[in-house]
């Protein structure tokens, strides 16, 4: 323990002294000392991010207390990244998901996939990998993953009963397939991961002119890249764990009559299902849906400022009604109370705003400028090989910082080395995006990767050999799907 403690403080002491040693020693663009500073406030950031020195939350902090004592910003500007709208689609999302597990919703929606996909292995493995990837597409990764994990370990513990052998191979393929699936599942939509709603909003800023990218042109895009590598990941589990000796002796029908048990769909589930379809609805229609030769008004034409709309007006409107519509098995209650929303990660709300403080102050510290012109080196690279290049670095630093860290420093890199190389932005940002997500060797890489590691039902050996395995299969699958879908 003393060990791990002396690597903390070394790592405590090694950010703000690098950060202090380039400050000092380096001068990135002579007469303007901002582009030197920012570098050492980001090198500091990432020292403490990828070694975990502090709370990631502790981290987020930096920005705010020392771009302003170093003059690249005033501290009303940083803050202000800090209370970004897309936090409140965050917040409003993960009430969602509080009143879905709060009411059982998640259980009755796995239990139904299983029911149909079948007893075989393989086929309950499908189940919980589907199940987990059409929850994720809209609630966060780690959400779905610790919604679900208390359905896959019962159904684990029911399985170990019915299987002569096999059984541990069997429930690490499931809670691995939950893992990744979640993870995968993100992919699909912009809200469906940090990274991707980081992204979003950045690129929507640095690029206002374009309009190419809302909901609707990224799930274009995500449900298919994201649906594939699903069937990848499923593949490599099923080969991997579930030989021809993992048998299971499954009555036909054990998971239709367990949903049978269940019962009528209660009123409480069946408001919180609507409300969520409601919603999902409404942030694919909200833009505008070009076709040929007409288009369908998205629903904000219908208000005088639709420009002053976003997807988390929507999620903060759901979320209120969650907060407002009684409850008729908890009578003189709402659907949700307050008392059930207090477990909101906080910490991940101040780690967004540290990533908009960072992508600001590249930005007004004239970094992002800095770093356009000394990565000209890039112009002679192929654009295949350019995008294998991002996909690769950031699944390397993915793995050991958390998802959205990851974007975080690499969204400001992405967009200047677009100024100079003139591409189009999507094929640099969508990639380095896309791989953030692709933590799959380390139980530390992704929360839900922890969550499962934590069942103590899953080698470590066994992780990162499938997690290398599915990081490579992401960062060839990204990468030409985006190369020829979007060049």
């Amino acid at each position: 323990m003393s060990g791990h403690t002396t690597k903390n403080k070394i790592a405590i002491i090694a950010g703000p002294v690098l950060a202090l040693v380039v400050s000092i020693f380096f001068d990135l663009q002579p007469g303007n000392p901002k582009v030197t500073f920012m570098a050492g406030i980001a090198l500091w950031m990432a020292v403490w991010w990828f070694t975990e020195a502090v709370h990631l939350a502790v981290t987020a902090l930096v920005p705010f207390l020392f771009m302003p004592l170093l003059g690249i910003a005033e501290a009303k500007a940083v803050a202000q990244q800090y209370t970004d709208s897309i936090i409140f689609l965050f917040l409003g999302g993960f009430m969602i998901a509080f009143a879905i597990e709060k009411w059982g919703l998640h259980k009755r929606i796995a239990l139904k996939v299983l029911s149909v996909v079948g007893s075989q292995p393989r086929n309950i493995l499908l189940g919980v990998m589907l199940s987990t990837y059409l929850i994720s597409n809209w609630i966060s990764n780690t959400a779905t993953t610790m919604m679900l994990i208390g359905a896959v370990l019962a159904l684990i513990s029911e399985l170990h009963e019915l299987m002569h052998e096999g059984q541990k191979k069997l429930a690490a393929a499931l809670l691995l397939g939950l893992a990744f699936a979640a993870t995968i599942g993100g992919m699909a939509t912009p809200v469906g991961t940090p990274p991707n709603m980081f992204f979003f909003k950045e690129y929507n800023k640095a690029f206002p002119q374009n309009h190419d990218l809302n909901f609707l042109t990224w799930a274009k895009i995500g449900f298919p890249l994201s649906l594939t590598f699903l069937i990848i990941c499923y593949f490599v589990l099923k080969t991997y764990y579930l030989k021809k000796n993992v048998v299971c002796n499954i009555e036909r029908n054990y998971f239709k009559d367990t949903y049978k048990k269940l019962g009528v769909m209660p009123y409480e589930q069946k408001v919180i299902l609507g409300i969520f379809i409601a919603c999902v609805l409404l942030w694919f229609t909200r833009e505008n849906i070009p076709f040929e030769n007409f288009e369908i008004k998205g629903w904000k034409n219908l208000f005088s400022n639709p420009k002053y709309l976003d997807d988390a007006s929507v999620a903060i409107a759901a979320a209120l009604l969650l907060f407002l519509i009684p409850s008729k098995q908890n009578k003189g209650q709402a659907m949700l109370l307050w008392e059930d929303a207090q477990k909101i990660r906080y910490d991940i709300i101040l780690m967004f705003g540290s990533g908009f403080a960072l992508a600001y102050g590249f930005d007004v510290s004239g970094l992002s400028d800095w770093l356009a012109s000394s990565l000209t080196f890039f112009k002679g690279v192929p654009l295949i090989v350019l995008i294998l290049g991002i996909c690769f670095i950031v699944t390397i630093i993915s793995e050991f910082a958390s998802n959205i860290a990851s974007i975080q420093l690499c969204i400001p890199i992405m967009i200047a080395i677009q100024k100079d190389l003139n591409v189009h932005p999507l094929l640099l940002m969508m990639p380095a995006t896309f791989a953030a997500s692709l933590g799959f060797m380390l139980p530390v890489a992704t929360a839900a990767n922890t969550i499962v590691f934590g069942s103590k039902k899953i080698d470590i050996k066994d992780m990162f050999r499938i997690g290398i395995i599915l990081d490579i299969a992401g960062i060839l699958l990204i990468s030409l799907f985006l190369y020829f879908y979007l060049s």
